[in-house]
């Protein structure tokens, strides 16, 4: 973890931050002693917390640019600044490409892509404000990397998203930095969703190098580095935390022996 001294009385709010990653974000940033703010569409029925500190919480539909812009106004009227922002909110569900409504392609651009957007531009404004600055972190995906059957808009937000953070971090230099942290598969409360029973999500960490899906907390680590001065020095770049990446499908399919398959020296 990183130092207490980097992060006290800092303010950071995590948009989507009651549960999976982003709770692990905010759980994080409040062991290091920032005053931490979570969005959500609805309040969770227990705030992240940690010892006797507990994050707050703002109701925002971040798909909507005046309620961004509403949910920044009102951390800065409570605290007088803000010095990060995690851009967290997101995600999809399966569905079929060829036969699923433009309606829901486009609420999935919204959600991933322009609320990310829309939360940084209202961020940038007040931290170029701020002596100190700010930085926004940008959460992408293994997605945006890769092919992504079954959640395709997704992954093109997700990519989408990666190309406004080197964009971002030219126009707003230097003094707000904009990173992107891009996870691999993490385990969540909604594992089960994507990989089924423990079974499943056990067949699906042997794939890994690792040996195990990422946990939040893996997540919430590099957001910590990426934001702290430590990192003063990064910005408009993706770190991508995934585990060692994925077996490639062909050493399954291929009958050679692998070590055919290694360079010579």
């Amino acid at each position: 973890m990183q130092s207490n001294n980097e992060f006290q009385q800092r303010v950071v709010l995590v948009t989507g931050g009651t549960k999976g990653i982003g709770r692990g974000i905010a759980e994080t940033y409040l062991e290091a002693g920032a005053v931490v703010v979570v969005c959500g569409r609805q309040a969770p029925d227990q705030l992240p917390g940690f010892a006797d500190r507990k994050a707050e919480f703002i109701a925002c539909d971040v798909r909507e640019a005046q309620a961004v812009k509403d949910l920044v106004d009102q951390v800065v009227q409570r605290h007088g600044r803000l010095d990060v922002l995690i851009n967290n909110a997101g995600g999809a569900p399966a569905v079929d490409a060829a036969t699923v409504s433009p309606r829901f392609h486009e609420g999935v651009l919204r959600l991933n892509l322009f609320s990310t957007l829309h939360a940084s531009q209202a961020a940038n404004a007040v931290m170029q404000q701020q002596e100190e600055g700010g930085v926004i972190v940008c959460i992408g995906s293994i997605s945006a990397l890769r092919p992504s059957p079954g959640t395709a808009a997704y992954g093109a937000a997700k990519a989408a998203v990666l190309s406004l953070v080197s964009s971002l971090a030219v126009e707003w230099a230097p003094k707000v930095r904009v990173v992107a942290v891009s996870p691999g598969l993490v385990r969540t409360e909604q594992s089960h969703l994507h990989f089924g029973d423990e079974a499943g999500i056990a067949s699906v960490a042997q794939t890994i190098p690792a040996a195990r899906l990422a946990d939040p907390r893996d997540i919430a680590e590099a957001c910590l580095y990426v934001s702290s001065p430590r990192a003063s020095y990064m910005s408009g770049t993706n770190l991508l935390l995934h585990g060692g990446g994925e077996r490639p499908a062909f050493l399954g399919a291929a009958n050679a022996e692998h070590k055919a398959l290694q360079q010579p020296n």
